[in-house]
């Protein structure tokens, strides 16, 4: 895969890659890249951390490597995800990458889904609502072809939850991989069902990067005609039986 050299400087806000993890192996076991985006700060107490020690668990063995991107400022933007995955490029090759991000780097893993080497997004808790409205919607264009999963609280205060349906809604129209789960009663942080939450996001990216299976309840999100699919509730406990 051809590669632009001018991508392989960091952003002028000095977005990196964190320390890899996964794995289990040289280089050149690695099949599959997770980019880990969060929100306002570089350890949001949400549920990017936990998701990285369970995918680097799950995956591992499966040639997954994850990096979660550190960055400055205020707000991690699609640029800063555009460049995380170039940066995997150069050093992976061609291998699939999902971006997965949460709160404003939710939003960012959204908008830069469009990147060749991209074949899954994971938005959980996406920012949506403070850039867009009805005049001026989030573009969805760049998430054809990809696997899509958005998760929101529906107790969110800080991101409408109904803005991320809405963007799901015209998403689903142009790619029929696109599925959301509602966590009941739950926050922007998505403390409450946190592992019921990390369950999904693992079953997902597995799924979307190595085998192609979903558990049964994202298989049917996926299938389902809007608004069902978009609308599912996570149910309490998922994860503890899945697989089994």
């Amino acid at each position: 895969m051809s590669h632009d050299a001018s991508h392989d400087a960091p952003p002028a806000r000095g977005a990196r890659l964190g320390r890899a993890a996964g794995a289990h192996g040289p280089v050149s076991t690695v099949s599959g890249v997770v980019l880990l985006l969060p929100g306002a700060t570089r350890w949001p107490p949400g549920p990017v951390r936990p998701l990285a020690r369970a995918l680097a668990r799950a995956g591992g063995a499966e040639g997954l490597v994850t990096h979660t991107v550190a960055y400055g400022g205020e707000g991690l933007r699609e640029e800063d995800a555009r460049w995380a995955a170039d940066e995997a490029v150069r050093r992976y090759g061609d291998v699939p990458v999902c971006l997965a991000g949460h709160a404003a780097g939710g939003r960012a893993a959204l908008l830069a889904a469009g990147h060749e080497a991209v074949n899954s997004v994971l938005a959980l808790a996406p920012s949506l609502d403070e850039a867009a409205g009805p005049e001026t919607p989030e573009p969805v264009k760049q998430l054809s072809g990809r696997q899509v999963l958005i998760v929101h609280g529906t107790n969110d205060a800080r991101s409408a939850p109904e803005a991320s349906f809405r963007l799901a809604a015209r998403a689903k129209k142009a790619n029929r991989a696109t599925c959301r789960f509602e966590v009941h009663s739950d926050g922007h942080r998505l403390r409450d069902h946190q592992a019921e939450v990390v369950a999904l996001s693992v079953d997902f990216v597995l799924g979307a990067l190595f085998t192609g299976r979903y558990s049964r309840p994202v298989t049917d999100a996926l299938a389902a005609p809007p608004p069902l699919g978009l609308r599912m509730p996570l149910a309490s406990g998922f994860g503890r039986s899945l697989r089994g």
